[in-house]
């Protein structure tokens, strides 16, 4: 018959081995997955050029907003965000240097990355941005009037768009496609920067009759971009339902877009922290990330 000795000795080995196995169980079953790898890119609808605060550790030149998209998105998904995104950037960007000490955005990419997310195409030959710029020079020297813009430069932005944003935007992806092989790529239109009509001289400096020529000339942009996405794979985000009413016109509070004089974005005409916030929540939305 065991001693008691014996006995006591088995019951505490019994106890460490059961104390051992409830740790590793508990340690398995408490273990996090590794964080999701998210890469934001583009221009300055992604990087949410001209709010305050700049995004910690960001080149100034970049412009790069703490509270753009992809740092919402990233805060409420619990992704590990890599944003490169940068004011001005064209699609010539993702593969050469935009500024000394900024290097090419595809650079950020490895077949590690889980996400990409992008607004680009927009300062692409300085299409839209250009026409941005020359109707609201024109709109000003008729006051508001007539349709300057319109009648000075007719379908000559749009038919730059349709080919050269085009070709460029459908480039641009599939080489973030080469770079992220197993990412989920998803590129966000633009919301509207106009209504469909009327306007708001003088804070938007866009003659009356030239406001539905700009809003077209964004739905050509917009359209290129999603065929773009659509010709390699990528998701589209489309943003003009969402944005509808929330244009730069808007009243504050309620638009997404900051006007030309009078807003509170130091880059105007640029989306303001509502606007990244219902861009986030646009892309979340038809990615499906809940």
């Amino acid at each position: 018959m065991p001693s008691a000795r014996r006995l006591r000795r088995a019951a505490a080995v019994t106890a460490v081995a059961l104390g051992l196995a409830a740790t590793a169980t508990t340690g398995t079953s408490t273990a996090t997955a590794p964080a999701l790898d998210y890469v934001n890119l583009g221009d300055s609808f992604s990087s949410g050029s001209g709010i305050l605060p700049l995004a910690e550790g960001s080149n100034p030149l970049c412009t790069r907003a703490a509270d753009n998209f992809a740092h919402a998105i990233a805060a409420d998904q619990g992704y590990a965000l890599t944003d490169v995104s940068c004011g001005g950037a064209q699609t010539s960007n993702f593969t050469k240097s935009q500024f000394p000490g900024v290097a090419p955005q595809l650079d950020a990419l490895s077949a590690s990355t889980d996400l990409v997310t992008m607004t680009i195409g927009g300062n692409d030959n300085n299409t839209f941005i250009s026409a941005v710029l020359a109707c609201g020079s024109v709109g000003l020297l008729t006051l508001g009037h007539g349709s300057p813009c319109a009648d000075l430069y007719g379908d000559t932005f749009a038919d730059a768009v349709r080919t050269g944003t085009y070709a460029n935007v459908t480039r641009a992806l599939k080489q973030v496609k080469e770079k992220a092989p197993n990412a989920r790529v998803a590129i966000s239109g633009y919301p509207w920067i106009l209504p469909a009509s009327g306007g708001c001289f003088p804070a938007m400096p866009v003659a009356r009759g030239d406001v539905p020529y700009l809003r077209d000339l964004q739905a050509t942009l917009n359209d290129v971009i999603e065929r773009a996405a659509d010709a390699t794979g990528a998701t589209y985000v489309d943003q003009s339902a969402a944005s509808e009413g929330r244009d730069a016109c808007a009243p504050s509070g309620t638009r997404w877009i900051e006007p030309a004089f009078g807003g509170t974005n130091y880059v105007p005409v640029h989306p303001n922290a509502l606007g990244e916030r219902g861009m986030a929540d646009r892309i979340t939305a038809t990615l499906g990330l809940g």
